[in-house]
């Protein structure tokens, strides 16, 4: 039990619930106890005595590494526990790990819920989103614990509900660490343009995003953006932002979210983009040699009112990062026999959570408004935005192409309505393509069916 282990048990304890916890070292047991003392909560060095200590159903809740160590957990839990019993993962777990191991659990006679839950250590500490999935009767047994802790939006609502069986929690939680992947990344590229393009420097950039976070970019990672490029450096002289490396790490939810989304067959190209460049960045050497071998190209002036126009550029990229997300929602609701409510999913999202922001509300509403809506962005509400604001983000990519600006995630919002507007993709001639060298047929417009061309099949050196 970590910082987020200890931070949920003193929300529960702080919400008048009788926690005890207990870790495979008991040093570390003995450490929380020493640094977090609460009258709620009882620290326990043996797993037996652990378990016997709760009422039944009992309810267990692990925040611990994913993966394998998981599961011994799970193993050594079911040694003292009982039918009836609940096992509640709240770590960071891939969802088919979860979906098997709630088969496993589930055939001892005992519940388990994977739990997604967002929001760091001050969410765990003081209300964070919280996405439950597994059995929906048993779900009767927790849901008051994690309501009473869980973040409050304006409205008062608690930021969480139930999400579905199985992996279904932890499948919301991953898609929901893409979208923050693609929305962080968004920001990132936004701030190469104010700096590089429009020549601010921090001061000048943290006023921008301070005023951005007033209105309909109003976000977390907005206002925190606005924060770290005023911060000091505490080892150093001038501004820490100028002091950090530029590679970024990742812990691989989003990749997870990439590769579910080529499972599903659905475009999460922006998504994607953002893991990747994650990726890139910490290619330092492989960079600089590119560098010093192609160079980059002198920013030019840049167009009239030129932070606006990328403030529109962003909001959009913010829609198609959600309309992405929220349609590989849709296709693994179908994937997985999931029902899961696409509105709820925005309204635990709109506090507690990494990306809570004044966008989810408007989501909620187009979800509200219509539960089978095929494409966020298809909502009138969303529409209007873009048709509003789509000059502005052809204007921002093209200018940060034509020099050298990297901003992989907004052009993959680019190319991504230009495909869906277009009433041509060439797709045809891919189809021509593979009937060619691979006799896979073709379809044809003026008639139904598949058919195969007789090609000159003599593949030639070009």
């Amino acid at each position: 039990m970590g910082v987020m282990g200890s931070n949920l048990a003193l929300n529960f304890a702080d919400h008048g619930f009788s926690v005890a916890v207990c870790n495979v070292t008991p040093d570390l047991t003995d450490k929380v106890l020493r640094e977090h003392p609460h009258e709620q909560i009882k620290g326990y060095y043996d797993l037996k005595a652990f378990v016997g200590a709760l009422e039944r159903p009992r309810r267990v809740i692990i925040m611990i590494l994913a993966g394998k160590p998981v599961d011994d957990v799970i193993d050594e839990l079911l040694t003292v526990m009982e039918p009836g019993d609940m096992i509640l993962d709240t770590g960071n777990s891939y969802f088919e790990d979860t979906v098997r191991r709630a088969a496993y659990v589930e055939s001892k006679g005992l519940f388990y819920f994977g739990v997604g839950v967002s929001g760091g250590e001050r969410g765990a500490r003081f209300g964070p989103a919280v996405m439950p999935g597994g059995d929906a009767d048993a779900y009767a047994h927790v849901a008051p614990f994690f309501e009473a802790i869980a973040a409050r939006a304006a409205d008062g609502v608690p930021c969480c509900a139930y999400m579905g069986t199985d992996g279904a929690g932890h499948y919301v939680k991953m898609v929901h660490n893409g979208i923050e992947y693609a929305d962080m990344q968004l920001i990132a590229e936004v701030y190469l343009l104010l700096k590089y393009a429009g020549g601010c420097d921090n001061a000048q950039m943290s006023d921008i995003f301070e005023e951005w976070n007033t209105g309909e970019l109003r976000s977390f990672l907005v206002g925190i953006t606005s924060k770290i490029l005023r911060e000091p450096d505490d080892l150093g002289s001038g501004m820490l932002i100028d002091r950090i490396i530029d590679r970024a790490g990742q812990k691989g939810t989003g990749r997870w979210t990439s590769i579910e989304a080529l499972r599903e067959g659905v475009d999460l190209s922006l998504i994607t983009a953002a893991c990747n460049a994650r990726v890139l960045s910490n290619c330092t050497a492989e960079r600089a040699a590119a560098a010093a071998g192609v160079g980059t190209e002198p920013c030019a002036d840049v167009p009239a009112n030129f932070v606006e126009t990328v403030r529109r550029s962003l909001y959009i990229g913010k829609i198609i990062a959600y309309t992405q997300g929220f349609a590989l929602y849709r296709a693994a609701a179908r994937t997985h026999g999931w029902h899961l409510d696409y509105a709820g999913i925005a309204r635990i999202f709109r506090s507690g959570c990494i990306i809570q922001a004044e966008l989810l509300g408007h989501i909620a509403a187009a979800y509200e408004k219509d539960p089978e809506l095929p494409l966020l962005l298809l909502d009138e509400f969303f529409l209007t935005r873009i048709r509003s604001y789509l000059p502005d983000l052809h204007s921002t990519g093209a200018y940060a192409a034509a020099h050298g600006i990297p901003v992989p995630a907004l052009l993959s919002a680019v190319s991504y309505l230009d495909m869906l507007c277009a009433p041509q993709m060439g797709a045809n001639l891919i189809q021509g393509q593979r009937d060619y060298f691979g006799a896979h047929t073709y379809e044809r417009t003026d008639r139904p069916g598949s058919f195969h061309h007789q090609w000159d099949h003599v593949i030639q050196s070009y």
